[in-house]
């Protein structure tokens, strides 16, 4: 990882001792130019940050991470292939606003996260992190996520209503249905867990939201019926187990 020159690994104590370079200059500095900053969160083997950087040559795609593990198979492509509005980024989500100076970041991709079911100050798409969100984005950014967690999906329908929220787009079956105004080239790009979810008959959902500026946002009121089928860890042993348990029943 240290050796591909699109990725930055950045834990806490490097950041307190070091600072960051590039807050305010990413797209001048890395990547020599003044095109739009996307960031992918949770970027995992950053199958959206690579796909989207081959599709849209006019933006600047970052996946950020905390496993240097996961990230290396995204990073390794990007070396391989020389894309060059494509990097990678190692660190805490919640550090964002020590990365990105403000109005940096023009767009966000938040793909099949943890729904944290029992934390809402985790969740990605919570009011703790919208608030990170509007602190280093542009007016009018929008937020994309897609999961295939009906308590995320739930949680953040609710979220948006509950705040008054402008909401873009919203489907609870990406592929089963009909949904006019979408790219589904962008949207078909598969991450390494959608596939997982789409093996196992899962639906997919997709919300895309305009991340609010400068408004005090509230959680929602809600009851939402926990995921049925989230009592295992996501690692690849505990699916493979799953799927060959299956097999044997």
């Amino acid at each position: 990882m240290e050796q591909y020159e699109r990725v930055l690994q950045y834990p806490f104590a490097r950041l307190q001792a070091e600072g960051f370079p590039f807050r305010g200059s990413w797209a001048t500095e890395l990547f020599g130019n003044t095109k739009p900053i996307v960031l992918e969160l949770g970027c995992g083997k950053g199958e959206y940050t690579v796909g989207l950087a081959r599709r849209f040559p006019d933006k600047n795609f970052i996946g950020i991470d905390i496993k240097g593990a996961r990230m290396w198979s995204g990073a390794r492509q990007v070396n391989e292939e020389h894309i060059k509005n494509a990097a990678f980024l190692r660190t805490d989500i919640g550090l964002l606003s020590e990365f990105f100076a403000s109005e940096e970041v023009s767009e966000i991709w938040v793909t099949f996260p943890d729904p944290q079911m029992k934390k809402a100050g985790k969740r990605l798409t919570g009011t703790r992190f919208l608030k990170l969100y509007s602190e280093i984005c542009c007016p009018g950014a929008l937020l994309h996520l897609k999961t295939d967690s009906p308590f995320l999906y739930t949680y953040t329908k609710a979220l948006i209503e509950a705040n008054g929220l402008e909401l873009l787009h919203d489907t609870s079956d990406l592929y089963g249905g009909s949904f006019a105004n979408i790219d589904r080239d962008v949207l078909g790009i598969r991450t390494y867990y959608e596939q997982q979810w789409l093996d196992r008959g899962l639906c997919i959902k997709y919300i895309a939201f305009q991340i609010p500026q400068g408004k005090i946002l509230t959680e929602p009121d809600i009851d939402i019926k926990p995921d049925s089928y989230r009592s295992f860890n996501r690692s690849r042993r505990s699916l493979e187990a799953m799927e060959k348990n299956k097999e044997i029943n």
